[in-house]
């Protein structure tokens, strides 16, 4: 049966459906969520829900699907004309932790249901992942351009960076942590002059001022 509501109220109560879906997923896991579920939190009916989805599956799909797009997009759009490396990597930091920092409950369920997805629904999702997987391959590759970082390799290093940020949301606090700005900055420097180099300029100063590895690394990790 075709759709009788206006485009926009359709857009507006399946981005309900959506916004109320991953809070049910993070908060039970997509095995353990319903359909009821969904409906309950949200104040759709179910017959209401199946006018705009199909599934259970349908809906994390379109939670996947929605959220990789939009940061692939934007990463796309803020790389434009811009050249050198490390600044494409901290615009690559920057996206991804702004985005996610903003949409917490998506990136719990992107982080914990990544292998939930069936069939073409899997399929799809993998294509835009791999898109982006390969945006940042080619930001390390060039990195790998520069001597002094010969040492890793573009995969090891993008699959460490993409495990620092895709697990923020097990320790960020909003009122404590920095903001995506400071954060951003913060884990693109420790990233490159601490990963990708063997050294980090605090730790340098630091050691030369005669304190030990043991104190500093306390230091650093209150």
């Amino acid at each position: 049966m075709p759709h009788t509501d206006e485009p926009d109220q359709v857009s507006r109560k399946l981005e309900t459906i959506l916004r109320h879906a991953a809070q049910v997923f993070a908060d039970k896991g997509y095995e353990g969520a319903s359909i009821r579920d969904i409906s309950r939190s949200s104040r759709i009916s179910l017959s209401g829900m199946y006018y705009y989805v199909r599934s259970k599956q349908e809906i994390l799909y379109l939670i996947q699907i929605h959220t990789f797009k939009t940061v692939l997009a934007r990463l796309q759009d803020s790389l434009r004309g811009v050249r050198n490396p490390s600044e494409r990597l901290r615009i690559l930091v920057h996206n991804h932790l702004a985005y996610f920092l903003q949409h917490p409950t998506e990136m719990k369920v992107l982080a914990h249901e990544d292998d939930a997805l069936e069939g073409a629904y899997r399929q799809e999702v993998a294509e835009i992942k791999r898109r982006y997987y390969g945006i940042a391959v080619e930001i390390f590759e060039a990195l790998h351009e520069d001597g002094e970082r010969r040492r890793l390799t573009p995969r090891v290093a993008v699959l460490s960076l993409f495990g620092m940020m895709n697990w923020i949301h097990t320790w960020y606090r909003p009122q404590r942590d920095p903001q995506a700005d400071t954060l951003s900055r913060a884990m693109s420097e420790m990233f490159l002059h601490g990963v990708m180099n063997g050294h980090h300029p605090l730790a340098r100063r630091s050691l030369g001022n005669g304190r030990s590895r043991a104190n500093v690394a306390a230091r650093l990790a209150v």
